[in-house]
């Protein structure tokens, strides 16, 4: 029996095609996830092998956070791996250490080389075009590089970095900014742009995925860093290389002996700790990946939905075919085979197609992988890490695309088993059933589908109005454990069944609507067309349903990315009152001489700066919760933006030195106007006691160092060396001139001050840009915070009245190009930028959900090549009596558009109706504004005709190829 359905895959091969294209796609994506996962995986590795490649690290004790209370601190780390450490999703905080740990490091047997490596965040590169240089791959970040600072760093031309105004440059970014060594250039640091030179470039051992790395002068990097961090003598971590292989890296067991040998070495007070670098290599490389664990979760969901699309065309080629041969299945039945026998008949064809396409789909998914890697390559992100599918990668994918293609041909399969022998012999067997049961079904499964949606907007809206869900308790303390994710997505999987359950059922009025145009155009073909159409429900239905799944997808995302950009239009349109806005395209922070040159600026009026607090959080203990903190001047709701009060007077509050909170964050706490909540926040400050104990400290180091030397000139002198004495009275004396000559900075300890203020709430307002925030006024931020924990992120400007707002625009971008990383926009651009942030976070979701409909596309070819086939006698007759070539042509094609049509049709109305009720769920979020792109839907309407046109050209042509005569006397 098998080897009869090997025979008979071969026979029909010819119309497999279809199929095997629908499951190779749906297995590259598989297959391509895996490979894209791993390739990440690699390249994480790769990186944490080259950026954290020292042998130990020493760094401060770990505490357990709050998670509500962040580590302002921390964002600009001591080493090159502080910047994976970040992104941990644990809440974990090691205190910072003393540099002058360094010392005593150093003398510990075995140490090569023991120092604090400062990195700078948020930089900016000018390139050799004048422009500041960027890539879509990571941040720029300045270093701290001298020989040996960094193992895997190869210097391939010129040198280090000596003086502030000297840059080394990493190859990637060189080749990025257009530099080579000797040439001129800028780099925009936090506090503004600098002249350098590029006096080297080096490498590293892996790709950096386009990081722009910047070699700095060591006493360079330390001053910024303090500044960034506010954190002066201190580091995160201090880098470690052993001895012990030579200047190779260490085995972890050397690792371990050597982090012993330093943690004896080190103080009882020091409170710090040295561990293995191979420890924090993995530490670092599992949160990493643990961030960009969404990504292969989210391919899969486009490989789920195009195998799921797919397996639609499966189910059509198997029915047909089943169909054609059930003659002989029912000659098998009639000599002796059992419906298990005719059942493995079927399955095996599957079997063979689902080897067949998935074996090309594990090939596709490879040169996906490839095409995005020449792509990120292109793009400014070279990836270094494999991307060959494993052994496991491969079975995964020849396994489900198997299975999908089996589950596909299983309901013929059993058509084909169950089927009666003496039926099956007749022209009449396995008429078409009743469809009105699954009308009924179909019916139920939308109805409780869209009780599951309006369950959630109710919950939704229940959660912003401060109102129950329902009159019962129990339900809604179960309901508010449930949220609103589980509702949405249960009610969209009910809908979407139910919808393709149903279909069938409206195959013959929606084939009646449709079809009236073409049956009044084209009288013949038309209604041939249409009667052809409701002939095969199920068949026309399954084909529809193929297109309908990607439509309904791609509406749903267009009502939601229209909402979002009307929403934010709104916003600017009703609230934003300031004529124009800056913000930093860096770090986020926007440089004091930049916002001192706005404000500078003829015909500015009015300048207020939007600064962030870090680390606040409000209330005490176990109980604090954290929220986005802003200071603001006072003139904030009169000149910039318009608040939307829910309770209490906000431009009083604010100017009343009172908390302004967003609606969300009162919520989320209980908050009401009137009620006094105490705020936590942080300031950075000389530790006068630590100070005063590193100068005794230095002062007595320099005292001993100076009488050590005058006692040996002594010893000299008396021996008679006279010119040794002299040398050694010279050192002693320059070792005093240097001590008075050494930076007072380099002494001064600081230290975390944490501030408790009570502050009165004075309004809750509702706009959506401020829902999840908590505005100040400056002079309350200052009782809070200080210039090391909190900067400005945003500038609102306006002009003076009866200024030019076009002249005054050219001369904002002309005080602000000295910057680069400054950005003026008129409130047309404002609205523009927060659109196109939304369509380039769509563009990819459109491209991916494209396949599905390309699959869909395969699916009404498959179609109808098949019916041409089923129909060849028929379609013979049709032109005996006198049908020309053209109108049989013309009825497929019809037939084809028609399908293509009830598909987009039923989808765009299911997608619009989810993107209604995300647009109401997530309405708090910012999702104010209900938009349904009518233009974008009539175009897939229009593009739906026309691919239902073209679908049909391959199929016309075949039917057309047989001859009369053959095609009537054709069994």
């Amino acid at each position: 029996m098998i080897t009869i359905g090997l025979r008979d895959a071969r026979a029909h091969f010819g119309r497999f095609i279809m199929s095997i294209i629908a499951i190779a796609l749906g297995v590259s994506f598989v297959v391509g996830s895996f490979c894209f996962r791993e390739m990440m995986n690699n390249q994480v590795d790769q990186m944490m092998a080259s950026n954290s490649d020292a042998d130990v690290y020493v760094r401060g004790n770990k505490e357990q956070k709050d998670s509500a209370a962040s580590n302002f601190g921390d964002s600009s780390d001591s080493n090159s791996s502080s910047s994976s450490d970040s992104a941990s999703t644990e809440s974990q905080h090691y205190n910072r250490i003393d540099i002058a740990l360094v010392d005593a490091i150093n003398g510990v047997k075995g140490v090569a080389m023991a120092e604090a490596v400062y990195e700078v965040n948020g930089l900016v590169l000018v390139g050799k075009d004048d422009n500041a240089v960027s890539t879509t791959g990571g941040m720029t970040v300045g270093m701290g590089l001298t020989k040996g600072t960094w193992r895997s760093a190869t210097l391939t031309q010129g040198r280090w970095a000596k003086a502030r105004d000297e840059i080394t440059l990493h190859t990637f970014a060189a080749e990025s900014a257009g530099l080579k060594v000797g040439d001129t250039t800028k780099i925009v640091y936090p506090d503004g742009p600098a002249d350098v030179h590029v006096v080297g470039i080096f490498s590293t051992v892996s790709s950096q995925a386009g990081a722009i790395i910047i070699g700095l002068n060591p006493d360079t990097a330390k001053e910024y860093f303090q500044q960034q961090s506010g954190q002066v003598g201190t580091a995160r971590y201090l880098t470690v290389y052993g001895s012990a292989a030579g200047g190779q890296p260490l085995t972890v067991t050397q690792q371990q002996a050597l982090a012993d040998g330093i943690n004896a070495a080190l103080p009882s007070d020091a409170h710090a700790v040295a561990v293995t670098g191979q420890s924090v290599r993995d530490d670092n490389a599992a949160s990493t990946k643990k961030a960009l664990g969404f990504v292969q979760p989210l391919i899969l969901i486009f490989a789920i939905i195009a195998l799921f699309v797919g397996s639609f065309i499966i189910t059509n080629t198997f029915s047909m075919i089943v169909r054609e041969s059930m003659r002989g299945y029912a000659l098998l039945r009639s000599i002796g085979a059992s419906p298990i026998q005719v059942f493995v008949t079927v399955a095996a064809q599957a079997i063979l197609l689902g080897l067949v396409g998935s074996g090309i789909g594990i090939g596709l998914g490879w040169i996906m992988v490839r095409g995005i890697v020449v792509l990120m390559d292109r793009l400014g992100t070279p990836l270094t890490g494999a991307v060959n599918p494993s052994i496991s990668d491969m079975l995964v994918g020849l396994i489900v695309g198997v299975l999908v293609t089996f589950i596909g041909a299983a309901l013929p399969a059993r058509r084909a088993a169950i089927a009666p022998p003496i039926q099956a012999m007749n022209e009449t067997v396995n008429p078409e059933k009743p469809v009105w049961p699954r009308g009924i079904a179909g019916t139920v499964m939308i109805f409780l589908g869209s009780a599951a949606w309006f369950l959630c907007w109710r919950i939704a809206w229940a959660d912003n109005s401060g109102v129950t869900v329902s009159p019962w308790s129990w339900f809604n303390d179960g309901i508010k454990t449930l949220g609103t994710g589980w509702p949405l997505g249960i009610g969209a999987g009910l809908v979407v069944i139910g919808v393709i359950v149903l279909a069938p059922a409206l195959v013959n009025s929606t084939s009646a609507v449709l079809g009236w145009i073409p049956s009044h155009v084209f009288t013949v073909t038309g209604r041939l067309a249409t009667r052809n159409l409701s002939r095969s429900k199920r068949r026309t239905a399954n084909t529809a349903a193929a297109l309908f799944v990607g439509v309904a997808i791609v509406s749903c995302l267009g009502v939601v990315a229209s909402s979002a950009k009307a929403s934010v239009a709104g916003i600017v349109d009703s609230g934003l009152k300031s004529d124009f806005s800056a913000m930093s395209v860096s770090s986020g922070q926007i440089p004091d001489d930049a916002i001192a040159a706005i404000k500078k600026t003829q015909g500015v009026g009015t300048v207020s700066q939007s600064r962030m607090l870090m680390g606040v959080t409000y209330g005490s203990g176990d109980d604090a919760t954290a929220a986005m903190t802003f200071a603001e001047q006072p003139s904030l709701f009169t000149k910039v933006f318009a608040p939307v009060t829910n309770s209490g007077d906000a431009n009083k509050a604010l100017r009343n030195g009172e908390l302004v909170v967003g609606l969300q964050v009162a919520k989320d706490n209980g908050w009401k106007v009137g009620d006094t909540v105490k705020v936590n926040g942080r300031q950075v400050v000389v530790d006068e006691e630590a100070t005063a104990k590193a100068q005794a400290d230095y002062q007595a180091q320099v005292k001993a160092k100076v009488e050590g030397l005058t006692a040996e000139a002594q010893r000299l002198l008396a021996s008679g060396d006279i010119s040794g004495a002299q040398a050694k009275s010279a050192e002693a004396q320059q070792a005093a001139e240097s001590a008075k000559n050494v930076d007072p900075s380099t002494l001064v300890k600081t230290k975390t001050k944490t501030t408790h203020v009570s502050m009165k709430i004075g309004a809750i307002i509702e706009n959506s840009i401020y829902r999840s925030m908590v505005l100040i006024n400056d002079d309350a931020a200052e009782k809070i915070a200080n210039q090391y924990t909190m900067f400005t992120i945003m500038l609102f400007i306006n002009a003076k009245h009866g200024t030019d707002l076009n002249g005054l625009k050219a001369r904002l971008i002309k005080a602000v190009k000295p910057y680069y990383v400054v950005n003026v926009q008129d409130r047309d651009e404002f609205k523009s930028t927060m659109s196109s942030m939304v369509d380039q976070i769509l563009l990819v979701l459109y491209a991916l959900l494209a396949l599905s409909i390309v699959i869909a596309i395969f699916g009404i070819v498959n179609t109808l090549a098949l019916s041409v086939s089923e129909r060849t006698k028929e379609i013979g007759l049709l032109r005996a009596i006198g049908t020309s070539r053209a109108q049989v042509r013309g009825m497929l094609g019809v037939e084809a558009a028609i399908i293509a049509v009830f598909g987009t049709i039923l989808g765009m109305i299911v997608g619009i109706a989810a993107g209604v009720v995300i647009r109401a769920v997530y309405e708090s979020n910012g999702l104010s504004a209900l938009s349904i792109p009518w233009n974008q839907l009539g175009v897939f309407l229009i593009l739906a005709i026309l691919v239902g046109l073209v679908a049909s050209v391959s199929p016309a042509s075949r039917a057309l190829k047989q001859p009369v005569l053959d095609a009537v006397a054709s069994e």
